[in-house]
């Protein structure tokens, strides 16, 4: 694993859709860069480099104006929504210098999401930002929780989502049980949206759920499939569908989909973001009560768990190595193709075609 790193060249989760207001600036840092971004009063999310061109102050300490254009805080360079400078107050009897222009970065907002490229738009290549049609669908109800800003690399997140043995003992009791960690995996190399992709499968049957998943779906034992998959840098997509024994593809199947986005701050942090997304009206154990209302009450305190073991596999990467080895299982094989992805796509080298990323 290359320790306190992170692509650049990749799509990121900007935020929701609607955390993102009309003439509201938001100053974020994204992979070491300095991002402002807003919605301009005609709907669009535009993002630019947030150092004014003048003195690097912070653009997204500044206001929208009336007209439309971001004015700056220190001495009022005002910028429309392509970035171009278009008022100076000091200096009203010049022509505006042609230099006087912000950095744009690609955006695209579909499904309820707002995603950045905050690389070379000339590596982008294929790749385009994953689809996320649930959170946006008549037939689905969605909760997204605030974004949180963890200390630790975002590849520890990714790896935490694809290597789900560490339900036992991290997790036991909640989510997680040591059968859950024995489940048989089929491990599954492919593309998403043009980006290279890896997903686990994990199928068992008459398995008991643990206290919270009986909680969530109403049911004890279970018919389950559950499959975790890296459907780019910026995010990782789980689903769970269960059912009582022999029921799976029926009425009777409950289950949820969770979007993971993890976004590079920087080499040492990211932003995490999770949305779950179940169908319309499924119900939990305790009557009248939703699924997703115990989903949301509930899960947060699965998510302390993994906070608080990344932050401390972070601060390990900040002692001398010696002569430590990871020793790795065959349950690990989905993370060491995900190691062989992301340090390939931050190279810029493709797989040879017809070859496993592991023989990359």
């Amino acid at each position: 694993m290359i320790a306190n790193s992170f692509v650049e060249n990749a799509w990121y989760v900007a935020g929701m859709s609607g955390e993102i207001k009309v003439n509201e600036l938001q100053g974020q840092i994204i992979c070491k860069k300095p991002v402002v971004l807003w919605r301009t009063q005609e709907g669009k999310v535009v993002a630019f480099d947030d150092r004014c061109v003048h003195k690097r102050m912070p653009l997204s300490c500044g206001k929208i104006l009336a007209n439309g254009t971001l004015e700056c805080a220190y001495h009022g360079f005002a910028y429309d929504g392509n970035g171009k400078c278009v008022n100076i107050p000091s200096q009203t009897d010049l022509p505006i210098p042609s230099r006087a222009k912000l950095k744009p970065y690609p955006v695209v907002e579909q499904d309820g999401v707002v995603w950045i490229w905050p690389g070379n738009p000339d590596q982008m290549g294929k790749a385009r930002a994953p689809r996320t049609p649930e959170l946006v669908s008549d037939g689905w109800e969605s909760y997204t929780c605030p974004p949180m800003k963890i200390p630790a690399n975002y590849r520890l997140l990714i790896e935490n989502l694809l290597d789900i043995t560490h339900f036992y003992p991290l997790h036991d009791g909640n989510i997680g049980d040591l059968t859950n960690s024995k489940i048989p995996i089929e491990f599954i190399e492919q593309e998403v949206e043009g980006n290279p992709s890896v997903k686990t499968v994990r199928e068992i049957h008459g398995y008991r759920h643990p206290p919270f998943l009986v909680d969530w779906f109403g049911y004890e034992t279970v018919d389950r499939i559950h499959t975790h998959q890296l459907s780019s840098p910026g995010l990782t997509r789980v689903q769970l569908r269960c059912a009582p024994p022999g029921k799976l593809g029926s009425d009777a199947e409950r289950g949820y989909i969770l979007h993971h986005s993890h976004t590079p701050t920087d080499e040492r942090s990211h932003v995490w973001r999770w949305t779950v997304t179940v169908k319309k009206g499924q119900p939990s154990l305790q009557a009248g009560v939703p699924s997703i209302e115990r989903i949301k009450e509930m899960f947060p305190a699965v998510v302390d768990q993994d906070r608080w073991a990344l932050e401390r596999q972070q601060h390990m990467f900040d002692l001398p190595e010696d002569d430590y080895q990871e020793v790795h299982l065959r349950s690990d094989k989905s993370i060491l193709i995900v190691r062989k992805i992301l340090d390939a796509l931050e190279r810029g080298i493709a797989k040879e075609p017809g070859k496993s990323w592991l023989a990359a």
